[in-house]
């Protein structure tokens, strides 16, 4: 159902506050070479006013790569987006579904919702700043809003200025009595809203988002809707994305193996670390990498029991693939699990 556009949005990964980084988009990326990934959310003030280089530098290897904004100033919004394509990204996202008390005390994320003109203003200022593609994440309501008609209201009155991808998170937020925590589970899923959208709205790019673990539930989503974005679960099992290549995009190369996985990390540690950085933040986001196997829960134990140690380098990641590779055989018969998915 994925309708022409400059991204090939079916499967995306989604901004993720302190998560998706620059580091875990390029370990992400070895897992998969066709997904679009999202930056972290980054204000119109930290990047006007703040370090450029710290906020946007990424790896060549992360295209398509699509920058999340946070604001609510038309003109700064401009100025950023203007950045952002100037800076090679492919995309640039206005965030209108974060519920955090800090950015709604900046009219940054879901309180957004509340403003579907100002909103509109906004896209429309950096639509005419930038060529790159203009989209929206957003969720399917806020407080009391009423449900359906004031999703219809916010989504048509955006899509007046000529954006045409909303990705959407298919919960509530609510911005009093509920922590950002609590607002990413305690809200009930509600695909048939995205649903109902993407039949009201045939012309626009609707992507869903929220609760999404598998691709099996992936293909099912894709039935309805042009695309899903997966957050969390990405983050914790990040070898799910070695499937996506080919379960949905159609791609013919073969799936790669953990193993070749973390040669191409060790690679990637020794550049970073050469450049001064610490091996903790690189390897805190790959602990899931062999989430579901014998030898996981040794594999997470080495690497986050001495990564954050003065001097920590690839030897760490030497001694936890060590500790994983030490499961009994045994083990690995009785649960199923291939020898070759290792």
């Amino acid at each position: 159902m994925t309708l022409p556009t400059a991204l090939d949005r079916r499967f995306t990964l989604a901004p993720m506050m302190e998560w998706s980084t620059s580091d875990c988009r390029t370990f992400w990326r070895m897992l998969t070479k066709e997904a679009v990934l999202y930056s972290e959310m980054v204000t119109t003030g930290a990047l006007l006013h703040g370090d450029k280089k710290r906020f946007l530098d990424y790896n060549a290897c992360e295209h398509p790569l699509a920058l999340q904004l946070g604001g609510s100033n038309p003109a700064d919004l401009a100025e950023c987006a203007r950045i952002a394509e100037d800076w090679g990204y492919d995309e640039v996202n206005l965030n209108c579904g974060c519920p955090s008390d800090r950015v709604q005390n900046g009219m940054i994320g879901a309180c957004l919702m509340a403003e579907p003109a100002l909103v509109a203003d906004c896209i429309a200022a950096m639509q005419n700043a930038v060529k790159i593609p203009v989209t929206v994440k957003h969720r399917i309501g806020i407080d009391d809003m009423e449900d359906y008609a004031g999703l219809v209201n916010f989504v048509s009155t955006i899509a007046a200025t000529g954006c045409t991808t909303f990705i959407v998170h298919a919960r509530k937020a609510w911005l009093k009595g509920l922590s950002p925590k609590e607002n990413r589970e305690i809200p009930p899923l509600q695909y048939d809203k995205v649903y109902q959208l993407k039949q009201d709205f045939p012309q626009l790019n609707i992507i869903i988002n929220g609760g999404i673990t598998t691709l099996e539930q992936t293909r099912t989503l894709l039935q309805q809707v042009d695309g899903v974005m997966i957050g969390r679960e990405a983050y914790s099992n990040p070898y799910l994305l070695a499937g996506v290549d080919q379960q949905i995009y159609g791609c013919t190369h073969p799936v790669i193996s953990r193993e070749a996985v973390m040669e191409q990390f060790k690679e990637y540690c020794i550049e970073q670390l050469a450049k001064g950085a610490r091996l903790n933040h690189l390897t805190r986001h790959i602990l899931g990498l062999y989430q579901g196997l014998p030898g996981a829960r040794q594999f997470r134990r080495v690497i986050s029991e001495q990564a954050h140690k003065p001097g920590a380098g690839i030897e760490v990641l030497e001694r936890a693939l060590a500790a994983v590779n030490e499961v009994p055989l045994a083990n690995i018969i009785d649960t199923g699990i291939s020898l070759t998915s290792r």
